[in-house]
């Protein structure tokens, strides 16, 4: 009985961090319902993750009545942001963003849905790309001449179109049934910013780069994730769903025997970022998922790369589920539910990485053995305790991760990547709660009321 009330206490701290905030003002353009607008002014709780670290993350918590909109469209949420999606990144006023119905990334200035056609250079196709770089024809060597460079250009005409630039002390909410979809939030050199319950689908690529080298067989790369953290600080991402919409990967055709990418992740945090809370999201049958750090090269990204990665339900994924480098990386009571094909790996254990992972619980399907939930992209050691797994029909039970991996691999991993997190808001549940509280909170459409 102690244990049973004890981890019935835990819940309900773990869920009280979720739901604590001051009543604000309603936002100027109108009344909205009272669980919605006060999501705007909602801070991170104290000691939530990296992203609490010293002043915390308060994102738009201090707008003025001018600065709280509603957007419906592109353009309107171009213009909550600042009014020129080109200098947004620039404009550090406080401001609050409610994101009312579906906004496309594709969304041209008469509201019609632009397509790939529409953004292409003129002198580049599809076919004539695939017709000059056939390895059959080219060779493994990367793509040079003009095809390349039309590709490039295009590139650049997309990203101009579905890469929104999100400033200093943001916060971005969605309205019930809220959905980004085909567009990138870029969160670069900025600080203070806040995405929650939000669902982001396909931010797809429609120009993506051959590159022949990538792999034994080479590779198509895509270009652009759903949010991505560049060079900034204190971001709070909590309570979104992440999906590929109905364009998934498995529908994608093959080219030079390799899948035709279109995706890129979820949430990545590279180039020098850091203090990063992800909390209580959903990611659902995506690929490559969440990046922290984006090259092996030592420099910059040496102490830094700080990222908390708590309460999210990975549901159907492939890989990074995070994939590290560098950076000291709390990874807890998160729920994954993993297999099938393409299947690669969840914990990624990358160079200079310093992972803790406990009190996460694995839903495997039978084809996933546990010795292949860690992969060594070139690091020494990873912290994790506390999991659990269930297989199949068989009864959960805890499972030593790390031992499964040194079982099967060489050179081992070690045990102790140096370092005990400091920052979580409440004491950790019990691993088997994990899935029960996971499993019905993390979300859009779930926060607490």
């Amino acid at each position: 009985m102690r244990r049973t009330t004890a981890g019935v206490a835990l819940l309900a701290a773990a869920l009280a961090v979720t739901t604590a905030a001051p009543a604000p003002a309603a936002p100027a353009g109108g009344p909205l319902p009272r669980p919605a607008w006060e999501l705007g002014r909602q801070a991170l709780p104290a000691n939530d993750g990296w992203a609490a670290e010293g002043a915390g993350t308060t994102g738009g918590a201090a707008a003025a009545p001018d600065r709280i909109r509603v957007a419906h469209t592109r353009a309107e949420l171009v213009d909550a942001l600042g009014g020129d999606n080109a200098t947004n990144s620039t404009d550090a006023t406080p401001k609050i963003v409610y994101v009312a119905g579906t906004i496309d990334g594709f969304e041209g200035p008469d509201g019609a849905l632009l397509d790939c056609a529409d953004l292409a250079d003129p002198a580049y196709s599809l076919d004539g790309y695939l017709a000059a770089y056939d390895p059959a024809v080219w060779g493994r060597v990367n793509p040079d001449g003009p095809l390349e460079a039309a590709r490039v250009r295009s590139v650049a005409n997309q990203t101009r179109q579905t890469q929104l630039n999100v400033g200093a002390n943001t916060t971005l909410v969605g309205l019930p049934g809220a959905r980004l979809t085909g567009l990138t939030l870029m969160i670069d050199k900025v600080s203070n910013v806040i995405v929650r319950n939000l669902t982001f689908a396909d931010a797809r690529d429609c120009f993506p780069a051959w590159s022949p080298t990538d792999g034994d067989a080479g590779n198509w790369n895509s270009q652009y994730d759903q949010i991505s953290v560049r060079r900034s600080e204190h971001v709070w991402v909590d309570h979104n769903t992440f999906t590929d919409g109905d364009n998934p990967d498995a529908a994608q055709p093959r080219y030079f025997g390799r899948p035709y990418q279109v995706h890129d992740g979820s949430l990545d945090v590279t180039h020098t970022a850091s203090l990063v809370t992800a909390s209580w999201n959903r990611f659902v049958g995506r690929d490559k998922l969440m990046l922290v750090g984006s090259s092996n090269t030592v420099g910059p990204d040496v102490g830094r790369l700080k990222v908390t990665v708590h309460h999210n339900l990975f549901d159907g994924d492939l890989q990074r589920l995070p994939r590290v480098r560098f950076g000291q990386v709390d990874v807890h009571e998160n729920h994954y539910r993993l297999g099938g094909p393409g299947f690669e790996y969840a914990l990624g254990v990358g160079v200079q990485s310093a992972m803790y992972a406990e009190n996460n619980y694995f839903t495997l399907a039978g084809d996933v053995a546990p010795a292949d939930l860690i992969h060594d992209w070139g690091g020494t050691a990873l912290t994790e305790r506390g999991s659990w797994l269930r297989q199949g029909a068989d009864r959960p039970r805890p499972v030593d991760l790390l031992g499964a991996y040194n079982a099967a691999h060489d050179p081992d991993l070690g045990g102790d990547a140096g370092w005990t997190p400091t920052l979580r808001a409440a004491p950790v549940l019990p691993t088997p709660l994990v899935p029960l509280v996971v499993d019905a909170f993390a979300g859009a459409g779930r926060l607490p009321r």
